[in-house]
């Protein structure tokens, strides 16, 4: 599913050259569910954000689904991440004015599909999650964790490849926390979902199949026994 090899990020100032990722090299198989952790500062962020073609990359590869990235240009890439890719962040970035089921099916209006047929396919995602019954309700209205779970269906609305997750648990309580996780383990249960999630969370990490640890913009252990 991911394949990165030898990946370089640099980031610069007029006063330093800081060395985000070292030559990072890591394998995700399809149906994974892979923790990235580390101590704050260690490139956590800076990786999801490469490996999605968030952010470029001086040097390596990152190929997705045998596509490399830096093959795509930048209408090309972000058209790829509309079409395969689900993010799910901290703050869950709802658009405050719409209702649930809006914010679900805003990424297949914005690539063009029909309403209704979006309409349909928001609507199946927050039954997924639980939350028919709050489809109608503005963010403002729901529980930090049905937010959370909002954000969840609507990563999940273009039948993505991949979801990544940037500490998706960080704003919630222990009990929301477990309730996201025991979620996202029953996606990848029952829809072979595969989840890249950046964390600080043993409880998050303890839900992953594999964790892989960072330390000083290198990966030290890859979570894979040799």
């Amino acid at each position: 599913m991911i394949v990165a090899s030898g990946v370089h990020k640099y980031y610069r100032s007029s006063a330093a050259r800081v060395h985000a990722l070292n030559r990072v090299s890591l394998v995700v198989q399809p149906g994974e569910i892979v923790a990235v952790m580390g101590p704050s500062g260690c490139g956590k962020t800076t990786l999801l954000n490469c490996l999605s073609g968030l952010d470029s990359i001086d040097e390596g590869d990152v190929v997705i689904e045998g596509q490399s990235l830096a093959a795509l240009n930048d209408n090309e890439l972000s058209d790829y991440r509309a079409r395969r890719m689900g993010f799910v962040f901290q703050t869950f970035n709802l658009l405050p004015v719409l209702s649930a089921v809006e914010n679900v099916e805003l990424p297949l209006l914005l690539t063009g599909t029909p309403g209704g047929k979006a309409r349909i396919a928001a609507r199946d995602r927050l039954a997924l999650v639980g939350l028919s019954d709050r489809e109608g309700h503005l963010p403002g209205e729901l529980s930090v964790g049905q937010r959370q779970r909002v954000a969840v269906a609507r990563s999940l609305v273009n039948d993505p490849a991949i979801v990544w997750a940037d500490e998706p648990t960080g704003n919630l309580d222990s009990e929301n926390e477990r309730d996201v996780m025991a979620l996202v383990s029953r996606l990848n249960r029952e829809r072979a979902q595969t989840f890249v999630i950046v964390t600080h969370s043993l409880e998050v990490g303890g839900r992953a199949h594999r964790i892989i640890r960072m330390r000083d913009g290198a990966i030290e252990d890859d979570g894979i026994v040799k």
